[in-house]
């Protein structure tokens, strides 16, 4: 049985990367998605292609995410599905010595403070809404279950290198909301898991110089090589398709433990 067949699902930063390959693979599946980015052009193009609707939405903004899960739902119904892939990264360290000036100079509260909240904040307002539509709708599973929700941390939320300290507070911080939000939802029907990535070819690592990709690949004990996007959709697609798969987050990182730098 193909648990998505005719499922909504809604994707976050559904316009590359890991969003895409995860919006392209729920569609082949059956599932009727809504891409959800800021990259119009792009994500107009990836919803085209897989005869699905584009929704240009920020993530941190409540009204902003009000609108366009209405406007999701009114093309395809209740989503079921909601899988979190939109993040920004930022590489800056607590405080440093200036190399140039001799000066000490601190982390930039504004770009730290933007991390939280497209990564965090973003996250948990794409978790409540989705779940508050969820809730209020007909079981869809023998379990009574009535949706999914995957959230995309980073084994950086764990083991944050150097210049890391926003993106792994952001990414930590979903990998702690994960569980109560499972708790917080179980009489109702709707799991939540977390994927926890290592390093995988993104558009960010596609501009990394061809030396430095090897280098990042090598230092993955197997498969040492970077992660592809479709390996991250398979997981996404296996949780949902399994019930017992609740509260967790997963480390999809070929046994990777990061180093300071």
């Amino acid at each position: 049985m193909n648990i998505v067949e005719g499922m909504a699902a809604v994707v976050t930063g559904g316009a590359s990367g890991l969003g895409e390959a995860t919006a392209r693979a729920l569609a082949a599946a059956g599932a009727r998605v809504s891409v959800f980015d800021m990259n119009a052009e792009r994500g107009e193009q990836v919803a085209s292609d897989i005869a699905g609707v584009f929704v240009k939405a920020d993530v941190t903004s409540d009204d902003n995410v009000a609108a366009g899960l209405e406007e999701a739902r009114a093309a395809h119904g209740q989503e079921r599905v909601l899988v979190n892939c939109a993040g920004i990264a930022i590489g800056e360290k607590t405080a440093a010595i200036d190399k140039k000036t001799g000066e000490a100079r601190f982390h930039a509260l504004a770009s730290f403070q933007k991390t939280i909240a497209v990564n965090l904040i973003g996250t948990f307002n794409m978790i409540s809404k989705c779940a508050a539509g969820m809730i209020a709708s007909e079981p869809v599973t023998d379990d009574g279950g009535r949706g999914v929700i995957i959230n995309t941390a980073s084994i950086a939320g764990t083991d944050g290198q150097i210049g890391q300290v926003a993106y792994a507070a952001s990414k930590g911080g979903v990998i702690g909301l994960t569980l109560p939000v499972a708790r917080d939802l179980m009489r109702d029907g709707v799991r939540c898991c977390t994927i926890m990535p290592g390093l995988f070819h993104t558009p960010m690592v596609a501009g990394l110089p061809e030396e430095v990709r090897a280098a990042l690949a090598a230092n993955v004990p197997f498969p040492a090589r970077l992660g592809d996007a479709s390996e991250y959709a398979k997981l996404a697609l296996a949780i949902v398709d399994n019930d017992m798969l609740n509260g967790e987050c997963i480390r999809l990182d070929g046994a990777l433990r990061m180093a300071p730098r």
